[in-house]
């Protein structure tokens, strides 16, 4: 029977490449020129910092669109709130992957009210997805780039 995973992944080097054009970038502005600015990546989060807030809310434009450029969906960004010190101002996003149990059942509530002729069933951080037609599964893929869900979905291991 053919089936397919469901699943919400960065590509960790096309984020490493777009953390460091945004350091790039911040190097060659004008706006920027002699402040003390920079974006770290540690694992899953990258850390904003700069002098003032206004300057991390161009720091965010800026990674949004390096992201973007690298074909990473920015709703895989959950931007905290900014510390802000006398002399330094701190922003965590963090780059969030993986589906979650209140995720993965409702990507199966969408599916089962759907009523195709699949079944889905939750295994881990990821949704199997099995169907008699191949027909039926491309339908739950288009179904599902039209729902609202929160995070940025891939759909691999397509098994005919």
């Amino acid at each position: 029977m053919p089936s397919f995973d469901i699943v919400s992944e960065l590509d960790a080097h096309e984020v490493t490449n777009a953390v460091d054009q945004a350091n790039r970038e911040l190097q060659s502005r004008y706006d920027f020129k002699g402040v003390k600015a920079e974006f770290e990546l540690q694992d899953e989060t990258v850390t904003l910092v700069a002098e003032v807030d206004f300057q991390l809310q161009q720091m965010m434009e800026i990674l949004r669109s390096k992201l973007t450029s690298r074909k990473i969906d920015i709703r895989c960004l959950e931007v905290k709130d900014p510390d802000l010190s006398g002399v330094k101002a701190k922003q965590q996003v963090i780059l969030r992957q993986g589906l979650d149990q209140v995720l993965c059942k409702k990507i199966t509530k969408i599916i089962k009210d759907s009523k195709l002729k699949v079944q889905s069933q939750v295994q881990g951080e990821k949704v199997r997805v099995t169907g008699k037609k191949r027909d039926d599964l491309q339908d739950v893929m288009a179904l599902l780039r039209e729902s609202d869900v929160e995070l940025p979905l891939q759909y691999n291991n397509f098994r005919d």
